[in-house]
């Protein structure tokens, strides 16, 4: 079986425009549902986050409210902790592309404070989308897209991409509270932008490159990656 990279941010909290540190972390569905169906088929996980530190679970993606229900939120916290590698991310730095048979990205607001500008982060992208290896990202986690600007270029412009849209960072109440908003940078950026439903599981496939709208999007991002894989 393969061998999978998962990057998270380790960022415990979202810097907005009035200085305010909103909590957050990585998005604790957009791990668990790939996480679940990769290993479940047989795939090794590792986690790689900026310095090797233990990544943060939002607090507010456990709620029974924003999970989907107390028996989600319950199956969601089993996961996390059993995933024990979780707690002994390497180091994004020392992560060696060639070791890997694809890569993920989960989301949450954290990848939009660290990630965003991540040097290493950005040479990993570059060098997964070159690969032709499946590059699978989520919601926030596009963000990490930015990085991989040289000379004010990306090699990501002309793909076709979601992630987390303005009306939805707006119906969270942050849009209006954030520096900039993801939606806007990526089109910026050069990418071909393309959205569904608010909320709604929503997927893009361009190449080797593999995006999803939002949480919901998780688990059907990580079927694509498992036909990918297979």
């Amino acid at each position: 079986m393969g061998k999978v990279l998962f990057v998270l941010t380790g960022a415990s909290y979202w810097t907005l425009k009035d200085g305010t540190r909103h909590p957050t972390g990585y998005w604790a569905e957009e791990f668990a549902a790939p996480y679940s169906a990769l290993s479940e088929a047989g795939h090794r996980i590792v986690v790689a986050t900026p310095g090797g530190v233990v990544p943060h679970v939002d607090v507010m993606s456990l709620r029974p409210s924003m999970a989907g229900g107390e028996q989600v939120a319950l199956e969601l916290e089993g996961v996390l902790r059993a995933a024990e590698e979780l707690r002994r991310p390497i180091a994004l730095a020392g992560a060696r592309l060639e070791d890997y048979d694809a890569v993920y990205y989960p989301g949450g607001h954290g990848p939009m404070q660290d990630l965003w500008d991540d040097a290493d982060s950005g040479r990993l992208l570059t060098a997964a989308l070159a690969s032709g290896k499946p590059l699978a990202i989520v919601c926030h986690a596009p963000a990490a897209m930015l990085a991989t600007r040289r000379g004010g270029v990306s090699p990501f412009a002309g793909y076709r991409v979601t992630a987390y849209t303005n009306d939805e960072e707006d119906a969270v109440g942050l849009a209006a509270r954030a520096r900039w908003l993801l939606e806007d940078e990526l089109v910026n950026l050069g990418v071909e932008f393309t959205r569904g439903e608010v909320w709604k599981p929503y997927t893009v496939v361009d190449r080797n490159l593999y995006t999803g709208q939002n949480p919901a999007s998780a688990a059907p991002l990580a079927r694509e990656l498992l036909k990918a894989l297979a």
